[in-house]
């Protein structure tokens, strides 16, 4: 991805976190970027291509990172730890695009959201699977809720805060909501 597509990604996840998807125009993403609206279609062919390559894009980062640790990470509490650390500096850097994609997801197309909501089920099978030593009392269904609820406060960042601060709290919370 060239130094421009990934500024215009980044004032697109900015506007669309505080405007919405339907709240901006491409003059709107032009402007924020130095660029005329036109101009924007240089880089991307329109505002849904923008928004299918943010979120599949976000997709994408989070599996593979997940898919790194699980693979590289012996230790069940160690992998478990990883991934909440993975998860919670993703989500203290990127708020706009947590907030762009709970908002925000149902303005795709069918096929790119449900390639999106593949990548999110697949990532949520490796954190199923690290909870599977550490939390061996559970069943597989009880493990996705235990995941989804992790994600939940982990993803609480556009209303706790960036920083340092924020994601080491946030770590610590989410690690003891996943202990018994």
């Amino acid at each position: 991805m060239t130094g421009r597509r990934e500024q215009i990604l980044g004032g697109a996840a900015q506007l669309f976190a505080k405007h919405g998807y339907h709240g901006v125009s491409i003059a709107d993403l032009g402007a924020a970027v130095g660029i005329s609206g036109p101009a924007l279609y240089r880089h991307f062919p329109g505002k849904e291509a923008l928004l299918e390559e943010m979120l599949v894009g976000i997709s994408e980062y989070l599996l593979q990172g997940g898919q790194a640790l699980a693979d590289t990470v012996d230790d069940p509490e160690e992998r478990l730890r990883a991934l909440v650390a993975f998860h919670a500096d993703f989500a203290t850097r990127e708020p706009e695009l947590i907030v762009v994609q709970d908002r925000d997801l149902a303005n795709l197309a069918a096929g790119p959201r449900a390639k999106v909501r593949k990548l999110q089920r697949t990532y949520v099978e490796i954190w199923v699977d690290a909870l599977r030593s550490t939390r061996p009392e559970l069943d597989d269904a009880q493990r996705r809720v235990v995941a989804h609820g992790t994600f939940g406060l982990l993803n609480s960042t556009p209303h706790a805060g960036r920083g340092r601060d924020a994601a080491e709290l946030l770590q610590r919370m989410a690690l003891a909501a996943l202990r018994p």
